[in-house]
């Protein structure tokens, strides 16, 4: 019995799932705003950084001009893995069932739901583990920390004070990331672009963003962040959050978050098992989420 492609193609199209006989709706696509999406070739993929130069120095009257190194910075590698899932429809299911084109309909649909909220997971668990010193980027350090390794001594992309989602801790982090200076110390022109925060924090947010006068004070101040056009990007929620506390901006770095997409999901593959004469349907699809310049995301575990 060939099962209709078309189906599962359907299935991959957020918001169709319940028309299409799956229980419950799904979220649209969130990881998509965690991340900027490259494709792959290779079973792994490797950013290296490099490093500038410094300042100039003074050149004496008919003194010799100094000369710089460029250096290669940390190399981060992206391994692409493949995530698989499959479902059997037994002989007798397809004997007794009056229209076994629907039972594999809905089996089909679930396997899309299945491998869309997979990839979403994984790619929360960046941000899950962001904090977490087991989990290291290509400098060797957790992907938000006050002690970034760099050619110029240590640098942070944490909140220096750990604090909840305010409007006072964005300004504070936003004032930061315009400290931002590259490995050997120069300024760099690093701008914020939009917040990430769990569910939990979306009415917070939302107050924040929108209201005119400063929020939770008496004092007749506008909203900066508000006025200046702060975080163009403004306020995204990911349900694939679990800290419920934790906030995140992104900034306009080139080599920050980053997914590799090695394989596209493929088309549901089927075939019959002779001995049980059970029909087997299966799916897989194949990427890598990371970062590889930390400057790419700086964040706040909340308190």
């Amino acid at each position: 019995m060939p099962i209709n492609t078309g189906d599962f193609a359907k299935a991959l199209q957020p918001g169709v799932n319940k028309w299409w006989g799956l229980a419950y709706q799904e979220h649209p696509i969130e990881y998509k705003d965690l991340f900027g999406s490259f494709t792959s070739k290779k079973a792994y993929e490797e950013d290296v950084l490099a490093t500038g130069f410094g300042l100039a120095p003074v050149k004496t009257q008919g003194g010799t001009v100094k000369y710089d190194t460029h250096q290669q910075g940390y190399v981060t590698r992206y391994v692409n893995i493949r995530y698989a899932l499959g479902y059997i429809l037994t002989e007798d299911e397809l004997d007794d069932n009056q229209y076994p084109q629907d039972l594999a309909k809905k089996r089909t649909i679930a396997l899309a739901f299945s491998m869309r909220q997979t990839k979403e997971n994984i790619a929360a668990n960046v941000y899950n583990r962001a904090f977490d010193s087991d989990y290291t980027g290509g400098n060797g350090v957790e992907m938000i920390s006050t002690a970034q390794v760099t050619k110029n001594g240590t640098q942070s992309n944490h909140l220096a004070i750990p604090a909840d989602l305010s409007e006072a801790s964005i300004e504070d982090l936003l004032i930061q990331i315009g400290a931002a200076v590259n490995d050997r110390g120069l300024k760099i022109s690093l701008i914020g672009q939009s917040l990430h925060i769990p569910y939990n924090l979306n009415f917070k947010a939302e107050r924040i963003f929108k209201s005119v006068l400063r929020v939770d004070t008496a004092n007749n101040d506008i909203n900066a962040l508000r006025n200046m056009g702060m975080l163009p990007g403004g306020a995204m929620v990911n349900h694939y959050f679990t800290d419920t506390d934790a906030f995140f901006i992104r900034t306009n770095c080139p080599d920050g978050m980053k997914m590799f997409q090695r394989k596209a999901l493929s088309a549901p593959q089927q075939d019959n098992d002779f001995d049980t004469a059970n029909l087997k349907m299966k799916t897989d699809e194949r990427y890598a989420f990371g970062w590889t310049d930390w400057r790419g995301v700086y964040g706040s575990p909340g308190v």
